[in-house]
């Protein structure tokens, strides 16, 4: 396939070109699905200590709550749950303490 193909194919809606054999554009289409399938990752910080990039928590962007958060790591989180220190876009601070509710 042509650079002149690939051009035109790459406007075309849900397209992503890639190569298994030459290991080319693999993030992009791993990004695409991660668009598609409108899940988010959220990274854990303990405290004193830098965040693991290495094992996000996974949620659906669609509830993507504190309380969510808890669930997804075990359910007996939320009942004990006091406050969540926050980083990123959601809040106004970097960072700040939300509650159980905060999306």
């Amino acid at each position: 396939i042509s650079i002149e193909e690939l051009d035109l194919l790459s406007k075309c809606p849900h397209y992503v070109p890639i190569s298994a054999g030459l290991e080319w554009n693999l993030d992009d289409l791993l990004e695409k699905v991660w668009d598609y399938c409108k899940m988010i990752r959220i990274y854990t910080k303990p405290k004193g200590q830098i965040p693991d990039y290495t094992a996000p928590v996974i949620i659906h962007a669609s509830n993507p709550t504190v309380e969510e958060f808890c669930n997804r790591i075990h359910k007996g989180i939320k009942a004990s749950f006091k406050h969540a220190w926050v980083w990123g876009s959601s809040v106004k601070h970097q960072p700040q303490k939300v509650g159980i509710n905060h999306v």
